[in-house]
């Protein structure tokens, strides 16, 4: 080749070098500023508190769900003797009040040993049906004495406070029971009032 060809091949490629990629340096910015990156990231913390805030906001309720749930099953297992033990508790009354007649009949004035016997099986019925109904959470109320309270007696008269704090309790004529520690049945009592003399 001739040296005029060589020498423009070596323009050239100086040339070239020339007008090779620009310095990075010298590149256009990103289209985002560092103003709109900023921006961009307190919106996205927003965004990330908010839904921290609504996942905790999620398991609390699922917490609440849960323990409501837990709540209502033990409930379900504690109470749901209670339409059979107000039943039950009908028959207690009827054993009780026969219990006692059979004790009048059954004084020592009347020899009749087979109304002692009666009277003593009806007390051991008594007794074990009571301790039944205690081994299953299910209790007699005892409120003579006790102040009024209307969510466990139910007042049926009045009567003289002779002795006696107003507003008490001086005689029950149903027992009322609770089936661990609610109300199943009222006791219906008379509660003491100071006479109008």
């Amino acid at each position: 080749e001739s040296p005029c060809v060589f020498s423009t091949a070596a323009q050239q490629r100086s040339t070239g070098d020339e007008c090779g990629p620009e310095d990075p340096r010298d590149e256009p910015k990103h289209p985002l500023s560092d103003c709109a990156l900023e921006h961009k990231a307190i919106k996205l913390e927003e965004q990330v508190r908010d839904l921290t805030e609504r996942y905790r906001k999620a398991l609390a309720d699922s917490e609440n769900v849960r323990r409501r749930t837990q709540k209502f099953v033990e409930d379900a297992k504690l109470f749901g003797i209670q339409s059979f033990c107000r039943d039950l508790v009908e028959v207690a009354d009827i054993l009780e009040k026969t219990a006692e007649s059979a004790a009048e009949e059954a004084e020592p004035s009347n020899p009749n040993p087979a109304l002692k016997k009666i009277y003593e099986g009806l007390s051991l019925i008594e007794a074990k049906l009571q301790s039944v109904f205690a081994k299953h959470g299910l209790q007699k109320m005892n409120p003579v004495g006790g102040k009024y309270d209307p969510y466990d007696h139910e007042i049926v008269c009045h009567v003289p406070a002779e002795g006696m704090q107003p507003g008490t309790i001086a005689l029950v004529t149903q027992d009322g029971y609770k089936l661990h520690g609610r109300t199943i049945r009222h006791a219906l009592v008379g509660v003491a009032v100071e006479s109008q003399e």
